[in-house]
C-alpha cells in the first residue's frame, strides 16, 4: 500500500486475490472450553468447514472489509467480537431472534455484545466492515444442547451445500 503524508492512496482491489479470513490470521478465536472443543471437533467431521466462506476484500489501517457466504441454515454459534461490525446484506436473508433481514439490510453489533444469526433456506451473503484488522472471536455457545442440534443441522445439510451457489447468483439464474 502506497502512502502520501500517512493517508493511503487509492487502490483498487479484486474479490478474486481476496485471502481467507483464516489465512490472515486476522482474526483471534479465544480458547474454547472442554465441552466446546469436543462438539467443535464434532461439527468439523459433520461439515462445518463446508458451510462457510470467508475472505477479507480489503484491509488497510483502520478499514478492515470482509465478505461472508454463509450457506442455507449453517449453525452459526452464539459469539462476540472485542471490535464493533457492521454488517450488510447483499443477497440471501438471516433470522435474529423474530427478525429476518434481507438484502439491503444490515445490523450493527458493539465490541464484546453477543449475537447469533441463521441463514435462510437460500444462505445469505454479507458484507462485514471494521475500523480494525485483527480481532477476536469468543464463542458463547456452552450448552450441549446447541451443539447437537449444530451438529444434526451441518449433517443435514452437508449434501445440500456442495452443490450450493450464493444467493446472488440464484437470481441471476431464478430470471
Amino acid at each position: 500500500m502506497s502512502e502520501i503524508k500517512g493517508k493511503p492512496t487509492f487502490q483498487i482491489f479484486r474479490a478474486k486475490d481476496a485471502p481467507g479470513l483464516m489465512e490472515t490470521g486476522h482474526m483471534k478465536v479465544e480458547p474454547y472450553t472442554d465441552l466446546q472443543r469436543e462438539w467443535m471437533v464434532k461439527a468439523r467431521d459433520a461439515g462445518l468447514l463446508e458451510g462457510d466462506y470467508l475472505k477479507v476484500l480489503f484491509d488497510i489501517p483502520g478499514f478492515n472489509l470482509t465478505y461472508a457466504w454463509l450457506k442455507k441454515e449453517y449453525p452459526l454459534a452464539l459469539h462476540s467480537h472485542d471490535c464493533d461490525c457492521l454488517y450488510y446484506i447483499i443477497a440471501g436473508d438471516v433470522r435474529m431472534g423474530t427478525a429476518t433481514l434481507g438484502a439491503g439490510d444490515g445490523f450493527f453489533v458493539p465490541a464484546g455484545v453477543p449475537y447469533q444469526y441463521t441463514p435462510g433456506k437460500r444462505g445469505v451473503e454479507v458484507l462485514e466492515f471494521r475500523t480494525v484488522s485483527h480481532f477476536n472471536m469468543v464463542n458463547l455457545s456452552k450448552g450441549e444442547g446447541y451443539w447437537r442440534n449444530a451438529v444434526e443441522s451441518l449433517m443435514a445439510n452437508r449434501e445440500d451445500w456442495a452443490a450450493a451457489v450464493p444467493p446472488s447468483q440464484m437470481v441471476l439464474t431464478e430470471r
